[in-house]
This record gives structure tokens, C-alpha cells and sequence, in this order.
């Protein structure tokens, strides 16, 4: 007789989670830290489980760091998930709700060395719906097929290399890159809000109030600078020697204009031998029809690559204007110029004086031993904060931190900055 699953709870807040789970740990003896707590709910964010065995690995990838910490972990993991549990993590505490799944009870078997979790283990028992403490409740999506990659398989999907994807792969990056935001960071705008705590005295509104009082100023009003999304602004290569990698980036930038995750006004552009921008293109549309409008809008699509130029007329035409001043500008190019490699050095240095960061994307650099030998990144590398791959979705979601201001690259372009 088998006993049946309890469903997961209704809202699956990732933080609370990833907050308890560290705190069963903890008293297991395993030292979890604030830093594997964070890289904890990075994997929870870019590759949601969808099974107990990705769960099981996720967390452990995550928190373990010593051969001595497996037993522990292996303990802790099979009392939540299998049947004993911690009562303090059972029952939970003011403010600190219960982790989801545990089934305390006191006839269930021992866990003092449990093995991992085998991949036929069954699916984590969520609900018919899902949704996190950051959306509202979503379906989940239904397994369509074979071509469906579940537990380990897609955290290796996650590391291979855009450029050698075929459609059903395209079609499943999709859906896992639905866990991917963008988050831009803010900035303070010379306009004021009132707030009787703010920094700053407003004078008309003091004023103003004092004429109540018979001209006295009994009590000063005050006010902060409002907050602000900074712009973003995508360029993208689309010359023949990015084609590979192109045709991800399309569907991305769709997903991302449509959805309009970032709450941050977003533009984007592609080149080869001329600047063509696609926003107008890319809203309100799936990735396969983002690809067929990119390419009809583009004649230059799969061409040769003039990027000085094309730096120089979105400067000219967008950039001084106001599109890139203070802006996050993304560069996604394998840096091969046709032309003078000088002028790409030129222009990205113009680009970098008007952009808040400049950051640039070569998918070729994720290749063993690679060297910017090619004349065009090479000029162009000494006016960047940040120099990422972008080849697969983990190098997207490194791209996302540095975007947002997070992550070993984001702290050495804000060195740059502050330098």
C-alpha cells in the first residue's frame, strides 16, 4: 500500500525556502553561509526543479563544500523530503513559515546514511498551479515530449553552447529561459517626492504650509529624489559569423520586450553593414515570429560586419539624443571588422562616456584559450566594464548580474566606474 504525496503548497516562496533549508543544515553540523544561501536560490531561480533529484542536486551543489558534509546534508535532506524530519522545521516559527513538502510522523523509517536520490524518483509534489512570492500563479507547464529535459540533464543543457542548438533545442531554451529577468538598476532623477522622512527641506511646500499657521513654519516638509529604471539598449551582431548565435539572442530580446521584465524602457538594434532598430518588431510577439520579423527588417542580415559604423550612427542618431545617457548598453558581437578597427575603438569610447556601463558580449570567448586577437575587440576592450561569453544560458544569467549590478564581473565594472 502506497502512501500518497502531499501537494505542495499553494505559493512557493523561494527565499523562505532557501532560508530554512540552510537553517536544518546548519544544525546538522553542515556551515552554510550567506553566500551559499544566495547561490542556493541563483539555482532555484535559473533552472526550477522539476523532480526530487534536481532538487536534491541543486541543493547540494549549492551548500556542500567537504566530503564530510555529504552525510550530514544526505541526513537532513532525507528527513525533509522522506519522511523525518526536524519538528522546529515542521512546525515553523513566527515569521518563518514551514518548509514545503516535510511529512514529520513518527513512523517513518531511519535516515542516518541515505543514499541520494535515484533519477527514477518521483516528481516534487507540486500543486496544479505554481507561482513564487515574485509573480502570480501560473499553470505549470505540461511535459509536451520527448525532446523535455527534466532534472540533471537540464542543468548540462544550461552549459551547452548556442551555437550548436537545433530547433527542439530553441524551443526549450525558451521555455527555461522564462526564468531569466533582467533586472536594470536605478537611478535618482532630479524630481522630488515628499516624504516626511526624506534628506532634503522643500522650501515651496514648507512655505506653502505656513501660510495655515499665519506665516510660522511650525514643521518643515520634506521630500527625496524619485527613482528610476536606467535605460537598456541591445546591439546586436547579425553579420554571417554570428549567425549561430544571433538567432538565440533574436528570441531572447522578443521574450524580454514582450514581457517587459525589466520594468526599464528597452531598446534594441542589430547591425552588419547598416544599424536597424527592431523594438517596434520584437513586441508583442512569440521567438519564432521575432526571428522572421528581425530577419525582413534587416537587409543586411547574415552579412559582412562594418561595426564602427554602426556604433557611429546609433551614437549620431539615438545615443547623443538622450536613448544611451545613463543607460546599461549591451554589445553583442564577435568583434571582426571589415573596415578600420581603430574606428570601433573610437566610437565604443564615445559610447562609454554616455553610458552609466558598456558591457561587451563575444560568444567566441567561451572557446578553450581563447585571446581577443581579433582586431576589433581588441580596440574595443579598454572602453568596457565587463566582457562576458553570452554562449549559453548560464552565461546569460551571468550577464544578468552584471547587468543588475551583482556577480564578480559587475564588481570589476563598478571598480571601473568608481576608478
Amino acid at each position: 500500500m502506497t502512501t500518497a504525496q502531499p501537494s505542495w503548497p499553494p505559493v512557493f516562496d523561494r527565499p523562505a525556502f532557501a532560508a530554512r533549508l540552510g537553517a536544518a543544515l546548519h544544525r546538522a553540523g553542515v556551515p552554510v553561509t550567506p553566500e551559499r544561501s544566495a547561490r542556493f536560490l541563483d539555482v532555484l531561480r535559473l533552472l526550477p526543479p522539476v523532480d526530487l533529484p534536481a532538487l536534491y542536486w541543486a541543493a547540494r551543489l549549492a551548500f556542500v563544500t567537504a566530503q564530510e558534509q555529504i552525510e550530514p546534508f544526505n541526513r537532513v535532506f532525507a528527513g525533509l523530503f522522506g519522511g523525518q524530519a526536524d519538528p522546529a522545521d515542521a512546525r515553523g516559527s513566527p515569521g518563518n513559515p514551514p518548509l514545503p513538502g516535510l511529512r514529520p510522523g513518527p513512523g517513518a523509517p531511519p535516515a542516518s546514511s541515505p543514499a541520494p536520490p535515484r533519477p527514477s524518483a518521483g516528481p516534487l509534489p507540486y500543486g496544479p498551479l505554481h507561482r513564487d512570492a515574485t509573480g502570480p500563479a501560473r499553470e505549470r507547464p505540461k511535459d509536451t515530449g520527448p525532446e523535455r529535459l527534466t532534472g540533471s540533464t537540464a542543468e548540462v543543457f544550461a552549459q551547452a553552447d548556442f551555437g550548436t542548438f537545433g530547433p527542439g533545442e530553441l524551443a526549450e531554451l525558451d521555455r527555461l529561459s522564462d526564468s531569466l529577468a533582467i533586472s536594470v538598476p536605478l537611478r535618482r532623477t532630479r524630481r522630488r517626492q515628499a516624504d516626511p522622512q526624506g534628506r532634503h527641506i522643500d522650501l515651496r511646500r514648507s512655505l506653502r504650509r505656513s501660510l495655515r499657521t499665519g506665516g510660522e513654519t511650525v514643521r518643515l516638509a520634506r521630500s527625496h529624489g524619485r527613482l528610476r529604471h536606467r535605460p537598456l539598449v541591445l546591439l546586436c551582431d547579425i553579420s554571417g559569423s554570428m549567425e549561430p548565435y544571433t538567432r538565440v539572442y533574436v528570441r531572447f530580446f522578443s521574450r524580454l520586450c514582450s514581457r517587459a521584465r525589466s520594468g526599464a524602457p528597452t531598446e534594441i538594434f542589430v547591425f552588419a553593414t547598416r544599424l536597424t532598430r527592431l523594438t517596434p518588431a520584437l513586441r508583442h510577439t512569440t521567438p519564432d515570429a521575432a526571428l522572421r520579423r528581425a530577419s525582413r527588417a534587416a537587409p543586411d542580415w547574415s552579412g559582412g560586419t562594418l561595426i564602427g559604423r554602426a556604433l557611429a550612427e546609433f551614437t549620431d542618431r539615438y545615443g547623443r539624443r538622450g536613448m544611451a545617457r545613463g543607460a546599461v548598453v549591451v554589445i553583442f558581437s564577435d568583434g571582426w571588422e571589415a573596415e578600420d578597427p581603430s574606428a570601433v575603438g573610437r566610437e565604443t569610447a564615445r559610447l562609454s562616456r554616455l553610458a552609466h556601463r558598456l558591457i561587451w558580449v563575444n560568444p567566441r570567448k567561451a572557446a578553450p584559450g581563447y585571446t581577443p586577437l581579433a582586431a576589433g575587440i581588441a580596440a574595443a576592450l579598454p572602453h568596457c566594464d565587463a566582457f562576458l561569453s553570452g554562449h549559453s544560458l548560464k552565461a546569460l544569467a551571468e550577464l544578468s548580474d552584471t547587468i543588475a549590478g551583482r556577480g564578480p564581473s559587475a564588481a570589476r565594472a563598478t571598480a571601473r566606474e568608481r576608478g
